[in-house]
């Protein structure tokens, strides 16, 4: 699909490649199509467009050049990390440069008694708990793809993971970011200490999607291993009983270091992959994770036990050693690539929601289900609201595409009208953009607008993502008609 900003160039392909090769070695310049194809999608591959040109720098002094380069002459950017991404946030730019960061793997330092590393974008999520591992220290989000995705990613999509409800997404766990502007300036963003003055640049550029800057290094937080983790499987026979589950939780003022659910279909494909001793027979399971002092764990775990059988479990389990609680884990990780045993194609959602709304919107959702004849998994970070229906459908039937990306459309809509967002973690890239048009009204779209053009005024980083112009959401509001009004009335005014 091409979704691309037309952007004028006044270079050609040629002159550009060969700039290029005058910053970087010729091998880090890739331009032949076999050579692009690997690089057209990230994660949600139903978006592919080739670039015009891929190059791979190693040093920050060439990020710098090739911005620099691609700014005096209006050439579109778009940054990649490892394209693990779920929105199409790293989709390329037909007429653009693809830059990827793959070559900026080192950690460059460790400070175990300030509890800080500093690494450059292109370090796996998961090699930074394994390398501090040494000094009894860890990395706290934790994103299911942990294994593969790269924390520069991480930092523009702003991810979580299963550890989020206690420990917070990646805006809580890092401390400084130097960052490459479109004009080629390296900036520090955030300091050493714990806060610095000034706004919160830091905030402003985690989840940013790549549109105001190129991340070159971030300096994470680490924080002590527990003395203590354990993990309760409680099963129940009910979707939205679960659901009441994770409110009655909370309301015990207990919190969770995780606290994950997943569904009848779900539970099955990860069963079925991982072995992971879940309950088949059940229609939802909770995975509730607590730790701290061995004293803290265990009246938690007797106290959330007792809420858990009270909110009508139909059985409750505790990991008996460290193995079985890694098992448990790894198949609610392992549930994404699982799910796709079960179906030709899965399109998979991200929103978040009040945890209060949880049943209502379990309930809308299978009954959207069954309207659209389409059967969805539920995987959520419960604890904080964050949903991951998986859409089960094949592309090799025309128009089942189509009608998917319209049920997504209906589960974001749903949480927004619930007092949600339409996004926790994966962004909003391409596949949200419409939906942007019905959280924001045009005066809050406008200043969006305006931040970005502080840092872009051509808007040449990852043009056409995350931020739809008021041309579009009109488009979208005239073709879209929710309950009887546009989504997007102010758009009269424009």
């Amino acid at each position: 699909m091409q979704h691309s900003e037309k952007i004028e160039s006044n270079i050609t392909s040629v002159e550009l490649i060969k700039a290029l090769t005058n910053i970087v070695s010729s091998e880090a310049v890739l331009f032949e199509q076999e050579d692009l194809k690997p690089y057209e999608c990230d994660g949600l591959s139903a978006y592919r467009a080739v670039p015009l040109v891929v190059v791979l720098p190693d040093t920050i002094e060439q990020v710098q050049q090739i911005l620099a380069l691609c700014h005096n002459h209006h050439v579109p950017v778009v940054a990649r990390g490892a394209g693990t991404g779920l929105s199409g946030g790293a989709l390329p730019h037909e007429q653009g440069v693809l830059l990827s960061l793959a070559r900026f793997k080192n950690i460059l330092h460790i400070d175990a008694k300030r509890r800080i590393a500093r690494v450059q974008p292109g370090v796996r999520n998961l090699a930074i708990s394994q390398a501090v591992d040494q000094f009894g220290l860890y990395y706290a989000p934790d994103p299911s793809s942990q294994i593969a995705c790269t924390i520069g990613g991480n930092v523009a999509e702003n991810s979580g993971g299963v550890h989020c409800l206690k420990y917070g997404l990646t805006v809580h766990n890092i401390q400084q970011l130097k960052i490459i502007t479109i004009e080629g300036e390296l900036l520090t963003i955030g300091g050493s200490g714990l806060d610095s003055a000034g706004y919160d640049l830091l905030a402003l550029m985690t989840g940013s999607e790549g549109m105001l800057g190129v991340i070159v290094e971030v300096t994470v937080k680490l924080l002590p291993k527990p003395e203590r983790a354990q993990v309760l499987l409680a099963a129940f026979d009910d979707v939205v009983k679960a659901g009441e589950a994770v409110g009655n939780i909370i309301a015990a003022g207990i919190i969770p270091a995780g606290l994950e659910m997943m569904d009848k279909l779900a539970i099955s494909a990860a069963e079925d992959f991982v072995h992971a001793g879940y309950p088949l027979d059940a229609e939802a399971i909770l995975l509730c994770e607590l730790d701290g002092t061995n004293e803290e764990v265990s009246e938690h775990v007797l106290k959330v036990r007792a809420v858990l059988n009270s909110s009508g479990a139909t059985e409750v389990r505790t990991a008996k050693d460290e193995a079985e609680r890694v098992i448990f884990w790894k198949g609610r990780k392992a549930a994404f690539p699982a799910v796709g045993r079960l179906s030709p194609d899965y399109y998979c959602m991200d929103g978040t929601i009040p945890r209060k709304q949880l049943p209502r919107v379990l309930k809308t959702m299978a009954d959207l289900s069954a309207e659209y004849n389409l059967p969805v998994a539920n995987v959520f970070h419960a604890g904080d609201g964050n949903l991951h229906p998986l859409i089960l459908y094949d592309a090799n039937i025309p128009g089942e595409l189509e009608r998917t990306e319209e049920f997504g459309g209906k589960i974001l809509e749903l949480c927004v009208e619930v007092g949600g967002a339409i996004t926790g973690e994966h962004g909003i890239g391409m596949e949200k953009i419409n939906q942007m048009c019905v959280q924001f009204n045009s005066l809050e779209l406008t200043q969006f607008h305006a931040v970005k053009a502080a840092f872009d005024p051509l808007g040449l980083l990852n043009p056409g993502k995350a931020v739809p112009t008021l041309h579009r959401c009109a488009e979208f509001g005239a073709m879209h008609v929710h309950k009887g009004e546009l989504p997007f009335p102010e758009l009269e005014r424009f």
